[in-house]
């Protein structure tokens, strides 16, 4: 007979995050989850106290998986890495953005990280408010973006110089569309995605601006 693997609060939460993926938030229940892991919900309440205390976890799951800026980074290459692994691992997991900014009880890791960023910012020469409006456009950038790319109506290994092919835009009603679409999608091997980074590059750019301004 097999030994049964100890129930722990992390195989609880990593069970969670696998329903997630699979069936989104919605799908997470002490029920959904507890099945996963082939024991009685009932189970689980000796190491969460319900689906409330799960969902925090959960948030903190998220947040646990993306990098958090290194103590010796510069504040641009510190923000670079982590706005990349926060985009990672919110493409990854989807439902995370439900949850990354909205819970009321925030776990340790979350905090770990946002203090991470701001000490980033506050080493780099940034004043406490500049480094919290620096770091409020940051995720908004980052989550907008990621959630716009879920979103696009993209097949799967479609090309978007097919896409915009279907829509069949008239250059005289849409000039500048058409430029944009010829410019830079057909003949390319252009994805939605290789925006991301040149995006982050003008706003690192205009934070940069704010930040010698206030240093001077």
């Amino acid at each position: 007979m097999a030994e049964r693997i100890p129930l722990t609060r992390e195989r609880i939460v990593d069970a969670a995050a696998e329903v997630a993926d699979a069936s989104g938030l919605a799908g997470v229940s002490m029920r959904t989850v507890g099945k996963r892991l082939g024991v009685e919900a009932m189970s689980l309440y000796h190491h969460i106290g319900g689906k409330e205390q799960l969902l925090d976890a959960l948030a903190d799951w998220v947040f646990a998986r993306m990098r958090m800026p290194a103590p010796d980074a510069g504040w641009r290459d510190g923000m670079t890495d982590r706005a990349l692994s926060a985009r990672e691992v919110l493409s990854a997991h989807p439902w995370g953005l439900t949850l990354v900014e909205s819970r009321r009880n925030p776990g340790v890791d979350l905090l770990a990280h946002h203090n991470a960023v701001l000490g980033c910012l506050r080493r780099g020469g940034f004043s406490v408010r500049l480094a919290a409006h620096a770091y409020s456009v940051l995720d908004s950038y980052i989550y907008g973006f990621v959630l716009t790319e879920q979103r696009l109506p993209i097949e799967e290994g479609e090309r978007m110089e097919d896409f915009a092919a279907e829509l069949g835009l008239p250059a005289e009603r849409y000039p500048y569309m058409v430029e944009m679409v010829s410019e830079m999608m057909v003949g390319q091997d252009y994805t939605y995605g290789d925006e991301f980074e040149h995006g982050l590059e003008l706003i690192l750019d205009g934070l940069e601006v704010w930040r010698a301004r206030e240093a001077g």
